[in-house]
């Protein structure tokens, strides 16, 4: 692969305010509120989500994940609107069509959300939904994760393969969206991942003690993150709504 971008944001996923707090400290790109107990999208109480938002420093993004998808397609409407009204700037939802994706996607089309970016995750544990990739932006996505649901079976590098890992990329630029990767993700993928040109990478285990998700977060573990993702200037927007909505400014 050639000419691709060597650097991502690196979105950390914490649990409460003093995870939040030292992730950002860390210089972590993005906070990503998450209850790894709940499942591989467990969404946290809004009050935890609310503090942490408060307790970060303003210029960092936060984002939550609303839980793992589900058929009930207007529960995930007012989990979506709860989450944003908690102040977020990115609110993750699980897209799968064994789940209703596409009428999820037409309903979020039609919120009226300000300026809270959505962000779409597939899970590539039983394939990759690229069609979900055009329906998304066509909702005005800002982008796209690619994650894991069954955590034991290993990291995205295991479950995924190359090829798909490149046509999710594609797709989601393709349809003008970041591309983010994550799935139980350490440092010593992060050379291979970036060959892709990911615009995020996304961590949890990685950065906890032991690799245990459900654990709790090691410093020294998330520096090292921090040093295998290269620093990207965060003054340049991500693909997506946000990118083309400050193009219409300026025109």
């Amino acid at each position: 692969m050639e000419n691709v971008r060597r650097t991502a944001r690196l979105l950390a996923s914490v649990t409460n305010e003093t995870e939040a707090l030292l992730c950002a400290h860390l210089a972590a790109d993005i906070i990503d509120a998450k209850n790894p107990l709940q499942g591989a999208l467990g969404a946290l109480p809004l009050a935890t989500v609310k503090a942490i938002r408060a307790r970060v420093p303003r210029h960092v993004p936060v984002s939550a994940t609303i839980g793992d998808p589900t058929d009930d397609v207007d529960a995930t409407m007012r989990a979506v609107e709860a989450m944003a009204g908690a102040g977020v700037d990115i609110v993750k939802i699980g897209l799968s069509s064994k789940f209703n994706a596409k009428l999820v996607l037409k309903r979020l089309a039609q919120m009226q959300l300000g300026d809270v970016l959505l962000v779409g995750v597939l899970l590539a544990d039983n394939g990759l939904e690229l069609e979900l990739a055009k329906r998304a932006g066509d909702a005005d996505f800002a982008g796209l994760m690619l994650d894991t649901f069954d955590k034991k079976r290993g990291s995205l590098l295991d479950i995924a393969s190359v090829a798909t890992l490149q046509a999710f990329v594609s797709a989601t630029h393709g349809a003008n969206m970041f591309a983010g990767l994550a799935g139980s993700l350490r440092a010593e993928h992060v050379p291979e991942l970036l060959e892709f040109a990911p615009d995020v990478l996304g961590f949890r285990g990685g950065l906890c003690r032991r690799g245990d998700r459900n654990g709790t977060l090691d410093p020294d573990a998330v520096r090292a993150v921090r040093r295998a993702v290269p620093f990207c200037d965060s003054r340049v927007p991500l693909v997506g709504r946000a990118a083309r909505h400050q193009a219409e400014d300026v025109a």
